[in-house]
């Protein structure tokens, strides 16, 4: 895009996500199509042809950085003890007036949907509702949490931080997982750090599921279809239990998969539609984009993930041009658990891509929205910090 833009005379980019909240993601595109300015602005490659400084400087100078001051006691040296400190740096959500004034509002026009007049579009709501766990599952996940949570603490200590990746994706994945044994190991080691048996049975409901369903019964009532998201398709895969699940209430449930071809998707989605489909199961990631899905007006996330330009796509897969009825949005989080910390962060990320674009947002995730850094650091703080 940078080598074709250079040789135009003029350049018009078009997207439906500017950026997904962080200052460096506009870095990059802003440099190769406002090449000059940005490098009158002091942004240019160092001496080894890396850009990496650069953006850094960037974050520093429009975005938001965290300098993390860690003071240790070091070895006794002979007639005194030494301290060691050490500093890390890590971005957070945010894109400063002073950026936007530069590098955005002069170059860009915000256009929405909405603003195009003649009532094109239907009414969209987004809603967040959070779902207690049962008792047995809330008593599990406490104790899984303060286990693994005494081993990552051990491990950072150590400023090992191999563990970090799997006690959160743990955490974040096991109240949607626990009707099956779960058992965590250390991915170096191999050695057993937990081990959790099976909470819910095969013909048991968990609370979310139960809270799918309702939904999705209700929804029936009044002839719509919903459009349920799990990020769980591969090995923690959750979408054949809730495929089996809303079938056994009569519902009609089809579940769109990766081995679907990319460009066979929308046929194959038009086809359970036309065979009456109540429910369509997928991965937010196989629809976020280039899918008209006006047959699903009611769109619930049983899991985000953690990629804010994911979610955002995804969540507005049926409001498009076209659509005839007004588009609901359901978020579902586990009291509680790291899931609502996940949602958290998502909600400030949107809420910072929303305003670099003129937007107030109007997420059902804005209720949860509170300042934050990554999602990994956030997860990591409320664990070692409870």
């Amino acid at each position: 895009m940078g080598v074709l833009a250079a040789k135009a005379r003029k350049t018009v980019l078009l997207t439906g996500t500017l950026m997904g909240g962080y200052a460096d993601d506009l870095f990059y595109l802003l440099f190769r199509i406002l090449t000059r300015r940005m490098i009158e602005d002091g942004y240019q490659p160092n001496a080894r042809g890396s850009m990496a400084p650069a953006a850094m400087s960037f974050m520093r100078d429009h975005g938001v950085l965290k300098d993390i001051y860690t003071e240790r006691d070091g070895s006794s040296h002979k007639t005194a003890k030494g301290k060691k400190l050490s500093v890390r740096t890590v971005k957070a959500p945010g894109f400063g007036p002073k950026g936007i004034h530069r590098f955005v509002l002069p170059f860009t026009v915000f256009l929405k949907l909405k603003d195009i007049g003649g009532n094109v579009l239907p009414g969209y709501r987004e809603e967040f509702i959070d779902v207690p766990m049962s008792p047995d599952q809330e008593a599990a996940h406490l104790k899984l949490a303060q286990t693994l949570t005494i081993e990552l603490r051990q491990a950072l200590a150590r400023r090992d931080t191999t563990l970090l990746g799997v006690v959160l994706n743990v955490l974040l994945a096991w109240p949607d997982c626990c009707f099956r044994p779960e058992v965590v190991k250390h991915p170096r080691s191999r050695d057993t750090l937990a081990f959790v048996p099976s909470i819910f049975e095969d013909d048991e409901l968990m609370p979310k599921e139960q809270a799918l369903l309702d939904l999705c019964l209700a929804e029936k009532a009044l002839n719509r279809r919903v459009l349920a998201y799990s990020v769980y398709t591969g090995t923690r895969d959750t979408t054949s239990r809730m495929k089996r699940v809303l079938e056994q209430s009569g519902l009609k449930v089809a579940v769109l998969r990766a081995s679907v071809d990319t460009a066979r998707r929308e046929d194959w989605i038009l086809d359970q539609v036309d065979r009456g489909v109540d429910v369509l199961i997928t991965n937010p990631e196989l629809v976020k984009t280039g899918l008209d899905l006006l047959d699903f007006p009611t769109i619930a996330f049983m899991q985000t993930g953690w990629n804010v330009y994911t979610v955002q796509q995804a969540a507005r897969r049926s409001w498009r041009i076209g659509q005839k009825q007004d588009v609901q949005v359901i978020f579902f989080g586990y009291i509680g658990s790291s899931q609502i910390t996940c949602l958290q962060l998502m909600a400030k990320k949107i809420a910072v891509s929303q305003s670099t674009s003129g937007d107030v947002p109007e997420s059902g995730l804005d209720s949860l929205n509170q300042d934050g850094d990554s999602v990994e650091m956030a997860l990591a703080r409320q664990l070692i910090n409870a």
